[in-house]
């Protein structure tokens, strides 16, 4: 009997053992980030002597080469153009600057070049793309000296066209002549044009003055008939004052049925008011789009101004609880934006804007997955400076262990545990950060502490069958500054 006890007491020690290693093993595995992710930092918004760009594409991936950057996301402008007419003849008697560009210089040329750059640096993931103003509109008059150009800087950046024809095709104004919006454009008043332009030419077939009558109404029917012409690349024009989020929402449509991805640019930009050329311009901060226009991908997060709308509670915490709440079919992503046309200007260097993508292996289409699915994070620093280092942000079910990081939805049993883990680059003594926790657009907790810093935090909060979000900033006193990405949870619903 004693025998059998003996055997039976040896098997649940064995037993219970097995189940603390397996648990032990099992919360390792959910909060070891670093284990299952490489971190891969990559420029985005970077201009090239393709456009507007100081440098050509080999100098850049040079100086990038040499700052440890390995993905590039090259973004030169789609079409730069102003165009003032006069009316009643606008579309054909006007002053028109352009400026270099990809459609002005060829799209199959600006993807050539990349693609050349490529295969000569295999060790670089360059992707194609542009920024893009699809829309403007005049205010003032030009022989008044009061001609402003409005919204001209009004930014989307495309990730991801590698056609010609997704660069020809896309709907922004003055870029070429498309049968894409003919019903839309097409108007009764151009019909009705073909009543006098028929009236004249039946005088013109007369003598004398009804003749010199006709074919003076004839000329003038068509002029009229040719500057209304519907064979455009918009369905709007900069003649009609504001459109609203009409055009940026035209885009963005186009380019996701292309497959590829639209980030609002630095929508809270301070430097659209000025003077251009023969024009003055304005364009006001445009966060409000973020919530006005839907399917995008993103959003610059961090660039080289101030920015508010990631303080909780703001346009990005709004448009995220949109998606939670099921107004919206996706979430939008943060990124950082260089905005990088020339080493130095405004003081800026190529660097100090990477966004961090989490990838299972250094990849283009890894790197794209991340951009597509929200796990990557955005920072700024001065290039210099050795880097912030978010080495882990999870939620983990108390219950189940499961784990959900940045751009995943965790569904939950029990409650959720914060794992924060923030190291450097380059570790130096004494530098001290400030991390803010953001559930559902409410500041939730602020942690303090000199770096390398562990934060583990579990969350009280539960309700079910409701989807919520959690994301986080880090700043410290030397400018550095971190922002995730939303990790989504979803409770269970108590029925």
């Amino acid at each position: 009997m004693s025998a059998v006890t003996d055997k039976a007491l040896k098997h649940q020690k064995l037993a219970t053992l097995t189940l603390i290693v397996l648990s032990t093993t099992l919360c390792l595995c959910g909060s070891v980030q670093a284990d299952e992710y490489l971190q891969i930092p990559g420029l985005m918004d970077i201009r090239t002597d393709y456009s507007d760009g100081a440098h050509s594409v080999e100098q850049i991936i040079e100086l990038a080469e040499k700052r440890g950057f390995p993905v590039l996301f090259l973004n030169d402008h789609d079409r730069k153009v102003l165009e003032y007419g006069i009316r009643p003849f606008q579309h054909i008697f006007r002053k028109r600057v352009e400026q270099p560009s990809i459609n002005k210089n060829g799209p199959e040329n600006y993807l050539n070049m990349i693609r050349t750059a490529s295969e000569m640096h295999p060790e670089m993931i360059l992707i194609a793309g542009a920024e893009s103003a699809p829309f403007y509109y005049w205010r003032g008059r030009y022989f008044k000296k009061n001609l402003t150009v409005c919204d001209w800087e009004k930014h989307l950046i495309i990730i991801d066209l590698e056609k010609p024809e997704d660069y020809k095709e896309l709907p922004i104004l003055h870029n070429g002549l498309s049968v894409r919006y003919l019903s839309s454009n097409i108007s009764a008043g151009l019909f009705l044009l073909l009543i006098p332009l028929s009236a004249g030419i039946f005088l013109a077939t007369r003598k004398r003055i009804l003749r010199y009558a006709g074919i003076a109404i004839s000329i003038l029917s068509l002029l009229l008939i040719i500057n209304a012409h519907p064979f455009k690349s918009s369905p709007f024009d900069q003649y009609h004052g504001c459109q609203g989020s009409s055009p940026y929402q035209v885009l963005i449509d186009y380019v996701n049925s292309r497959e590829g991805m639209v980030f609002w640019n630095h929508p809270e930009t301070k430097s659209g008011q000025g003077k251009i050329d023969f024009v003055y311009k304005d364009t006001l901060p445009y966060p409000q789009l973020l919530r006005e226009t839907a399917n995008y991908t993103g959003f610059a997060a961090l660039y080289g101004e101030s920015v508010t709308i990631t303080e909780p509670g703001n346009v990005w915490d709004k448009v995220l609880m949109e998606y939670c709440s099921g107004y919206r079919k996706r979430p939008a992503w943060g990124i950082s934006s260089a905005d990088f046309h020339r080493e130095g200007a405004a003081g800026e260097k190529l660097g100090n804007f990477p966004t961090l993508f989490l990838v299972e292996e250094k990849t283009k289409e890894a790197v794209l997955g991340a951009l597509r699915k929200g796990r990557m994070y955005a920072y700024r620093g001065d290039v210099a400076l050795p880097r912030l280092v978010l080495e882990e942000f999870s939620i983990i079910d108390s219950k189940t262990l499961h784990k959900g990081i940045m751009g995943e939805e965790l569904i939950l049993k029990g409650l959720p545990e914060v794992h924060i883990h923030i190291s450097e680059s380059k570790p130096e003594d004494g530098n001290e950060v400030t991390v803010r926790l953001i559930r559902s657009g409410n500041l939730l907790k602020i942690f303090s502490g000199k770096v390398p810093l562990a934060i583990h935090f579990k969350d009280e909060y539960s309700e079910p069958g409701k989807k919520t979000y959690y994301r986080l900033d880090v700043k410290d006193k030397k400018g550095r500054i971190i922002v995730s990405n939303p990790i989504f949870i979803k409770y269970l619903s108590s029925e």
